[in-house]
């Protein structure tokens, strides 16, 4: 006799991931049928962060990006241009956009149920099936996704944790300062303090710009060192006197080796950064969010189980993400040659698609004799004894 559960999905969160994997499941008329119980305990009524990122074609969110660019622009001391875009737009998405979107498409949907509260515990059931518990009582269903933050047992000697971290503001300037068609996506020519520091700018019009210092290191600052590293760079790179912040956004991704399992049970299934969706070396996770969640969806419409591989993720892009984060805790400094050797050998769109975990063994060859070989190969002798380098 099959067990009987309250719901057939269970999606723990409410953020990119879980609203994702909601929205995803919405579109999909094989799984109309399916009942899904959403557990998130905030209201996400504020626009708490923004996504960016490149596509090469058409997503489910598009009606929702907030600006886009067709050029972007890499600036280091010994290197700078800018590029025209071919097959990529860079876009941004705001969170609170992309919360009230996915919100009002469900709100009617009579498959979906969504109760504003914590999550204490989430375990499989015997024989099948998961059950959360709450405080407001306990739920079961066929299926659980997690999207929670990942509790990590850190193991530095044979893994490597940096942050991205980051201070943002929405400045409005009192003349003409930015290029509305092309973004900063690095300007790496301020001070690197053994680090790797850059400028990054989205602007949305001649005289507003969301401008971002942003690091990779393994500390976060005093918030009062982003601050002047942004005013100093409004003053005496883009030559700004006159400017009010009219918005502010802060952060910190975590970037590591660290293995995050792709589910927790035979019927938990992880979201999200929980699942690894964070891209090790350089914290971008919106579009790689959206492949794993169409990538479950689709083979829980066609088998009416998740895929037996549930990332899709490659060895290689792993050991090459691993190699770079070596570099970045050893010699962080070395960040900011390694991308300029990149962006000046390469075209972007083939950075985008090796970024993307989309090049074949050729294109990935052609990326890495792209750039000076000796930090890489240091890298890898740490990589074979299986510890992480050292400054």
């Amino acid at each position: 006799m099959a067990a009987i559960f309250d719901f057939d999905y269970l999606i723990v969160g409410g953020g990119a991931a879980g609203l994702s994997l909601a929205y995803h499941i919405s579109q999909e008329p094989r799984l109309r049928h399916k009942r899904v119980l959403l557990l998130e305990p905030e209201a996400k009524d504020i626009n708490d962060r923004t996504w960016s990122f490149w596509a090469d074609e058409p997503s489910l969110f598009d009606g929702i990006v907030a600006y886009e660019w067709g050029r972007i622009a890499f600036r280091s001391p010994d290197f700078e241009r800018v590029f025209d875009l071919k097959r990529h737009r860079y876009k941004m998405i705001r969170g609170l956009d992309f919360y009230r979107f996915v919100r009002s498409a469900l709100a009617n949907n009579p498959q979906f149920t969504f109760l504003q509260t914590t999550v204490g515990h989430l375990y499989d059931l015997p024989g099948a099936g998961v059950q959360a518990t709450t405080p407001t009582g306990e739920f079961t269903a066929r299926y659980g996704f997690d999207s929670r933050p990942p509790q990590l047992e850190r193991r530095p000697e044979k893994h490597r944790y940096l942050l991205q971290h980051f201070v943002g503001w929405e400045v409005e300037t009192g003349e003409d300062a930015f290029d509305p068609a092309t973004a900063e996506f690095m300007d790496f020519r301020g001070d690197q303090h053994q680090e790797a520091r850059f400028m990054y700018v989205m602007p949305f019009s001649k005289r507003k710009a969301l401008v971002e210092y942003t690091l990779f290191s393994a500390e976060l600052l005093p918030k009062q060192s982003y601050e002047e590293a942004m005013r100093a760079y409004l003053r005496d790179t883009l030559g700004v006197t006159n400017f009010r912040i009219e918005a502010e956004e802060v952060g910190a991704i975590p970037m590591t080796d660290h293995p995050f399992p792709a589910s927790a049970g035979a019927s938990i299934i992880n979201l999200g950064t929980r699942a690894g969706r964070a891209k090790p070396s350089t914290g971008y996770a919106f579009k790689r969010i959206q492949a794993h969640s169409a990538r479950l969806v689709a083979a829980l419409a066609s088998t009416g189980q998740p895929p037996q591989h549930l990332t899709g993720d490659q060895w290689q892009f792993h050991l090459f993400d691993t190699l770079l984060l070596d570099i970045m805790q050893r010699r962080g400094e070395h960040t900011r040659n390694i991308f300029a050797q990149l962006f000046q050998r390469n075209p972007p769109e083939r950075i985008f698609d090796f970024l993307d975990e989309r090049t074949s063994w050729r294109e990935n060859f052609q990326v890495m004799n792209s750039v000076t070989p000796w930090p890489f190969l240091q890298s890898i002798w740490h990589v074979v004894r299986g510890r992480p380098g050292r400054r």
